[in-house]
């Protein structure tokens, strides 16, 4: 790769890397594993980069070497094994509070829907794809697409009346 192209990559990689992450996140719901599928997905781009004629593509690129990423990490044997963190209390205003105890239910449901269907919502509602760029980026069809995606809203909300919600005085965010 000549010099003017690995500025560009660097450049790229730079705009992008932290919206990659947050992405890849979603996906695996744990930041270390996040952190892996980013590197994963850039450094199948870098080595793509010469061949890659349209970089307005670039994007849909990576967001595809991502979710290949997530379904071949899925499938390895230690994978199955699943971690929990306990976060601290949030010291503060009350919102703020509430809002973490939120996002936190909201992952952790997020990450209790089969990875699948978790993709799809990840890259239908936080990404915004349609189902037609969503069916492009899993290789799949649309009817597949709009299954997994019904059956990911219906996991979430089922996970989500599981657990109740918890204000900051029943416990806070955990």
């Amino acid at each position: 790769m000549h010099r003017d192209e690995e500025e560009a990559f660097s450049s790229y990689v730079a705009a992008r890397r932290d919206r990659v992450r947050r992405i890849a996140f979603l996906l695996c719901g744990d930041w270390h594993r996040a952190d892996d599928l980013t590197q994963t997905a850039f450094v199948k781009l870098y080595g793509a980069w010469d061949k890659v004629r349209d970089r307005g593509a670039l994007d849909a690129y990576v967001r595809s070497c991502l979710v290949r990423a997530v379904v071949d990490e899925s499938r390895r044997p230690w994978r199955r094994e699943r971690s929990v963190d306990v976060l601290p209390e949030v010291a503060g205003l009350d919102d703020l509070a509430e809002r973490v105890v939120d996002r936190d239910r909201v992952r952790a449901a997020l990450a209790a829907v089969p990875p699948g269907q978790r993709t799809a919502l990840v890259l239908r509602y936080f990404e915004g794809l349609d189902v037609a760029a969503t069916a492009a980026a899993l290789g799949c069809s649309e009817g597949t697409v709009k299954s997994q995606t019904a059956r990911g809203l219906a996991a979430l909300k089922r996970e989500l009346e599981r657990a109740p919600a918890r204000g900051p005085a029943e416990g806070g965010a955990s």
